[in-house]
């Protein structure tokens, strides 16, 4: 099974982004708290593109897939032609500096990371892919 979704990068389209994985993963994730991280973590990863590498340009577009190869395994895709920023170089502040320093932000990739089995990123077709898969148990 396979699930496309196209959105513009307004904050304003994130409810469309979850309401289509709520909906595309309905019959593949059983467990509600399951279904809920995962769609935090997505939401996070779009919301992240659509404010640092597109500016909340609503004319920009991200592509979500969704992949089911089979049972129990989830391969979700966000592709976009913006700024590519990768999670896995990114130095994560310790929660001791974000609590001393009063910072907001800087946990949501810590939670994706949490959330997810595996992040990566790679080009294809002169886009850029964020690709997180989870196994379900």
């Amino acid at each position: 099974m396979n699930y496309q979704h196209k959105i513009g990068c307004s904050l304003e389209n994130l409810k469309g982004i979850r309401d289509f994985i709520r909906k595309s993963l309905r019959g593949h994730v059983t467990s509600d708290v399951v279904l809920n991280e995962i769609i935090l973590a997505l939401d996070e990863m779009c919301s992240n593109l659509m404010i640092h590498a597109h500016h909340c340009n609503p004319d920009h577009f991200l592509e979500l897939s969704i992949d089911v190869p089979k049972k129990g395994q989830l391969i979700f895709e966000i592709s976009d032609d913006g700024e590519m920023f990768d999670i896995n170089q990114f130095s994560e502040p310790t929660l001791d500096n974000l609590v001393h320093e009063k910072r907001k932000g800087g946990l949501g990739i810590r939670l994706v990371k949490s959330i997810m089995d595996d992040v990566q990123y790679i080009t294809r077709n002169g886009k850029f892919v964020c690709r997180l898969s989870k196994q379900l148990k």
